[in-house]
């Protein structure tokens, strides 16, 4: 069970990682409250895309224009005009007036007259300003309002950013009352007539019934907002008539009596029996303008009275016809809702991290996240219209953000097999594989390319002196010099075989001079043979030689393999014959084909050529051995020294002709008659053939100098009169043997 588990855990580690990081960072970043403009920007959103509703014939404002600033000459109005309005107003028989007006100090002449009209109309709602802040004092209600309980408060809850969203039922005064709002006492007085009366459903008042809506007091951290200021009864706006206003008509038409003709009438013939009138001022130059969700920049802001109307609206149609308020969900399902989102988009990316490869560009990667996002804010509006407010940018942000987190981890996990992979191929081989989006496909194109085998001479003997660590550190500082190399010339390591490499140029990338590239590469990994004898001999270690062999031609290249296992490989005949060529090679030697000479020739020093009949082939092939190249690289190896001292004294041997990898069965003997740096010539018993790979042991006396080690060379000349006598190439020698020698050379030359 502990296994699955884990195999699971291991399956979908990148969800585990991404989804509670994001989900953390964006909860936090909610909390911080970094995200509420962009939140309540969205909220405004939803309010202009919403379809707009009928127009609520409930309510007429009578407004103040600018027009009617100029009529009346003067402001504020005076309390006679003021007078002669309401007197007007009443006979239309309307069920509730409010007057959105300050009237707390006499504006003569006509104060008593004012007083007389307040004392006389019990629907009749004033207003105070009970929150003093910024931008103003609090103002004192109508004193003859105020002692008849018809005062309501026209305090407006605007947001940071400026603009009202929050509407107030009511809010409690300096000295410690509670005082209704001016919407809520104008609604309240409409729906007495209805029957309809405020009810507290719970002893901590944060919630009222009235008729068939249920209002619930705003908590500071409700939707988007973060800890705001929730004092007082708020509830956040469901505005309804806003954008479209209400009917409405000017102060100067009410005083002369001219009053739209279109509007419903009663069987009195009164236009505004049973409906709300609202008094207020629209005019510019009272500055009693406000931002709301419907306001663009500097435009469309909406009056004082205009607002007050829609709250009023509100209140009215959820009372009456279940018209929804705006509700949110509690703080714990909103972190999980967002929670949620940022699962989905980590699953949705994770699921779908290999398509269109690390980089991410898969058109059904994007379609599929712009899908998903679309569906979230479609949600969140559908949710809108019914009265929800559910976060939408918080879990947007979640969805995009753990699709990015799961796209940089691949990323970064697909830079990290980069850099382990690119210790056995290129770059280039890995880009192929990783960021194309048939990189990972198995299959091959036919290209052509140059081969180059590379194999280090008599290193199994070798590494046999040596402890396995010395061994591990000999071939990787070998490697890793070899591949620098190989990466500066463009090549691409398809495979390393031990001490031996194979390398392509041509794939996956072709360039126009692959080939001089490929011979370029193969002498400076010759030169490159100093620096790491070099090495060997700061840690007493014997030194290393490589033989190279190159060829070129058409192969099928690609990735090659079972859907479980593949590799970037290719396959052909120029392979096999590339290798074959190399193993012709002794240490320090470079053997490319005649087909690559054909295409290189001019540039190359060709130190000497010859036929060979590899393994395989039907017929001999001419094989060119390279000691330079020229025009752009301009690389030449050192002439070797191949003199051969004759020894005062022949040396016995034995020696046994090696069949591939595995020692013949046939012992033969001979002797050593010359010597010189890095070879011999021998006389033996038996002709060998040409290029046969030899382990010889020195034989003195009756006794086989095992001590001294086994020597291995390849017999790369045989003498045209004696084809017993033949020169040998040494490409595996001990220590000891190499001292003696170079004793021996030393010795006979004097």
């Amino acid at each position: 069970m502990w296994a699955t588990l884990r195999k699971q855990l291991w399956q979908w580690r990148g969800v585990f990682i991404a989804a509670p990081t994001v989900a953390g960072i964006v909860i936090g970043l909610r909390w911080a409250g970094w995200l509420q403009e962009l939140e309540l920007a969205a909220l405004d959103q939803f309010f202009r895309w919403r379809p707009p509703e009928a127009v609520d014939s409930r309510i007429v404002i009578v407004e103040i224009n600018e027009q009617d600033i100029q009529k009346l000459g003067k402001w504020p109005p005076s309390d006679r005009t003021l007078a002669q309005l309401l007197k007007i107003l009443k006979q239309q028989q309307p069920r509730a007036i409010g007057l959105d007006l300050y009237r707390d100090l006499p504006v003569e002449p006509g104060y008593q007259e004012l007083v007389e009209v307040f004392q006389s109309t019990p629907n009749l709602i004033g207003i105070r300003k009970v929150a003093g802040d910024g931008s103003g004092t609090a103002v004192n209600p109508p004193p003859v309002l105020n002692e008849l309980g018809q005062i309501g408060a026209n305090d407006l809850v605007v947001d940071s950013d400026g603009k009202v969203r929050r509407s107030l039922l009511s809010l409690g005064t300096p000295s410690g009352d509670i005082i209704p709002s001016f919407s809520t006492m104008l609604a309240l007085t409409y729906l007495e007539a209805e029957g309809i009366t405020l009810e507290q459903v719970d002893e901590a008042g944060t919630q009222y019934r009235l008729g068939q809506a249920i209002f619930t007091r705003f908590n500071q951290h409700d939707g988007g907002y973060v800890r705001t200021d929730a004092g007082g009864f708020q509830i956040i706006s469901n505005f309804r008539n806003l954008r479209q206003g209400f009917e409405s008509v000017s102060i100067s038409d009410v005083l002369e009596g001219t009053i739209p003709k279109d509007w419903g009438r009663d069987a009195s013939g009164a236009a505004l029996a049973g409906r709300i009138v609202l008094i207020g001022v629209t005019a510019e130059s009272v500055a009693d303008h406000f931002f709301t969700p419907y306001s663009r920049g500097l435009v469309n802001q909406s009056t004082g009275v205009e607002i007050h109307a829609d709250v009023v609206s509100q209140i009215l149609s959820a009372a009456l016809e279940g018209r929804p308020l705006i509700q949110v969900w509690s703080e714990p399902w909103e972190i999980l809702w967002i929670v949620a989102w940022t699962v989905v988009g980590a699953i949705l990316t994770w699921r779908q991290r290999y398509r269109g490869g690390v980089t991410g560009r898969s058109p059904v990667k994007v379609v599929s996240l712009i899908l998903v996002g679309g569906s979230l804010v479609g949600g969140c509006y559908w949710a809108f219209l019914q009265g929800w407010w559910i976060p939408v940018i918080p879990p947007i942000l979640g969805l995009t953000g753990s699709a990015i987190a799961i796209i940089g981890y691949v990323a970064y996990g697909a830079d990290q097999m980069r850099r382990i992979f690119g210790r056995y191929v290129t770059d280039a081989v890995v880009a192929n594989l990783l960021e194309t989006p048939q990189g990972l496909q198995l299959g091959g194109e036919n290209r052509q390319v140059t081969v180059l085998f590379s194999d280090l001479r008599g290193f199994s003997a070798i590494s046999q002196r040596m402890s396995p660590k010395t061994g591990m550190i000999v071939i990787n500082h070998y490697l890793q010099v070899m591949t620098d190399v190989i990466d500066h010339y463009q090549g691409v390591i398809s495979e390393i075989m031990g001490d031996g490499m194979l390398v392509i140029f041509g794939a996956p990338i072709e360039r126009e001079d692959d080939c001089q590239r490929a011979i370029a590469c193969g002498i400076a990994m010759q030169l490159a043979m100093a620096d790491v004898n070099q090495y060997n001999d700061t840690l007493d270690l014997p030194t290393l030689e490589m033989g190279i062999g190159i060829h070129g031609g058409d192969v099928l290249a690609g990735n090659i393999g079972s859907q479980k296992r593949a590799k970037y490989a290719i396959v052909g005949n120029p392979v096999n014959l590339a290798s074959r060529i190399e193993s012709y090679t002794v240490g320090g030697q470079i053997l490319i084909s005649e087909y690559l000479f054909k295409q290189v020739g001019s540039l190359l020093r060709v130190d000497r050529k010859f036929k060979v009949h590899p393994k395989g082939f039907c017929e001999l092939i001419m094989v060119y051995e390279i000691g330079g190249i020229g025009g752009q690289f301009n690389l030449f190896l050192p002439k070797s020294d191949s003199n051969f001292v004759v020894l005062v004294k022949e040396i016995k041997i034995q020696y046994t002709v090696l069949e591939g990898k595995y020692l013949g069965e046939t012992v033969g003997h001979g002797a050593i008659l010359k010597l010189s740096t890095h070879g011999a010539e021998i006389h033996t018993q038996k002709s060998v053939e040409l290029f046969s790979n030899l382990k010889i042991n020195l034989v003195t006396g009756t006794h086989k100098a095992k001590e001294l080690g086994d020597i291995y060379a390849k017999v790369v000349e045989k003498s045209v009169d004696n084809p017993r006598c033949f020169s040998i190439r040494f490409t595996g020698i001990t220590p000891e043997i190499a001292a003696m020698f170079y004793y021996l050379r030393q010795f006979s030359s004097d």
